[in-house]
């Protein structure tokens, strides 16, 4: 019921916005404190080794343009990170970052180390061939400038530390940005398989609530408005002959309209069987059954305790049907309903002397006849019961509804 509204209110899963990287939360704001760490660390180690040179000036402009330009990361920088298709505002500010410090390694080798912060920051714009070469580029600067920094002759680690470093630093990088990925397909699928659950389980359910009001339609209002016709049809062969029995004919036809016009009204309230809020228990409402349709009711044992609403609707809705057929197809003279109480099962037994039938499956008209044993095996089906018809044709029928009184596993 109402399947492609359900759909249409489904939002697709393209348009649910991507959620931001809790890692990036903290690591960016620990990369961006330890560039200007170092930059400001290696623009007063210049000034301390190096007072009142010539490019002094320069140095200190550069510096702050660099600060500058890193300031406006959150700007220009990437929006995106680990984008395979950087926007040009994004390049073109990383360009200016990195050529800025390149001059300024250049001027002054102490800058060199600044390089660590801006491998997170290619990483984070580029993709990912484009962000190793440029981690290369910049570990050759920082080589370059250790070994003109260097005074006691060739040092190896002044050429194996960087690219070390810098080795070490990418990998922890894109294995994390990588494992991150993986994190969001996977939260993607599960939120993908949550939903089509959901739109499973909602199908389910409208296609049970359409069995539900199927049966509940066919064991009160159709069996009623069959009941009306075949005693209309009666009154109307008998009006002349003998009014009186017409007469009885239209009163009880009235009296069955009335009850499905109750049962109609329950639908619209809780769907719970007429007779059992009238009766208020199970007995009650198989009595009154059993007095509309001349037949002979009758309990053995009693229950450990109150039976649950499903058990008794069911059990009451099965008789309806059972003596519905009886009255529309067995011709019997008498019919009996039982309801035993067995200590972990209910047994509703209802049994006729009429024409009986033979037990072969033959298919049934469709939307005449043959929706009754289907709904009564689905609603002992749905407890956890069984249905046993015994017919034999002459003979009589006896329908049997079982149902355990103990939660089934």
């Amino acid at each position: 019921m109402h399947q492609d509204q359900e759909r249409k209110t489904d939002p697709p899963e393209r348009e649910r916005p991507e959620q931001p990287d809790p890692d990036a939360r903290w690591l960016a704001p620990v990369m961006h404190t330890a560039f200007f760490l170092l930059l400001g660390a290696s623009l007063t180690r210049f000034l301390l080794r190096h007072p009142g040179e010539a490019r002094t000036p320069w140095i200190i402009a550069l510096s702050i343009t660099l600060a500058l330009l890193y300031v406006l990361g959150p700007v220009l920088g990437p929006a995106a990170p680990g984008s395979a298709r950087p926007t040009p505002r994004p390049l073109v500010w990383l360009g200016g970052v990195v050529t800025v410090w390149m001059v300024l390694v250049v001027l002054a080798p102490s800058f060199a180390w600044c390089a660590v912060p801006l491998f997170y920051t290619g990483l984070r714009t580029l993709p990912s061939r484009a962000a190793l070469l440029l981690v290369g580029l910049l570990t050759a600067f920082v080589v370059a400038a250790q070994l003109q920094l260097a005074h006691g002759g060739f040092d190896p680690n002044l050429v194996l530390a960087p690219p070390a470093v810098a080795a070490v630093a990418t990998a922890v990088f894109l294995c994390m940005q990588r494992q991150a990925a993986r994190q969001r397909a996977l939260i993607d699928d599960l939120i993908r398989t949550r939903r089509e659950l959901a739109a499973t389980e909602r199908r389910e359910g409208t296609l049970a609530e359409r069995q539900r009001l199927s049966m509940e339609i066919h064991d009160t209002l159709a069996q009623g408005l069959s009941s009306q016709q075949m005693l209309l049809q009666a009154a109307d062969r008998q009006w002349d002959a003998d009014p009186a029995t017409a007469r009885r004919h239209v009163r009880t036809a009235e009296s069955i309209a009335e009850r499905n016009l109750a049962e109609a009204r329950r639908f619209v309230h809780d769907l719970a069987p007429a007779d059992l809020a009238e009766g208020g228990s199970l007995e009650e409402a198989l009595r009154m059954l059993a007095a509309r349709e001349s037949a002979a009711f009758r309990v053995d044992g009693a229950p450990n305790g109150g039976l649950p609403d499903r058990v008794q609707s069911a059990l009451l809705r099965i008789a309806q049907g059972a003596l519905a057929n009886v009255r529309e197809h067995a011709n019997a003279r008498a019919a009996a309903v039982t309801l035993t109480y067995l200590g972990d099962q209910v047994v509703l037994d209802v049994a006729d002397d009429g024409t009986g039938f033979a037990q072969t499956p033959s298919p049934s008209p469709a939307g005449v006849r043959g929706h009754g044993l289907p709904a009564m095996r689905a609603r002992v089906r749905q407890l956890g019961g069984t249905l046993a018809i015994e017919s034999v044709p002459g003979e009589g029928t006896v329908l049997s509804a079982a149902i355990p009184l103990e939660p089934q596993s």
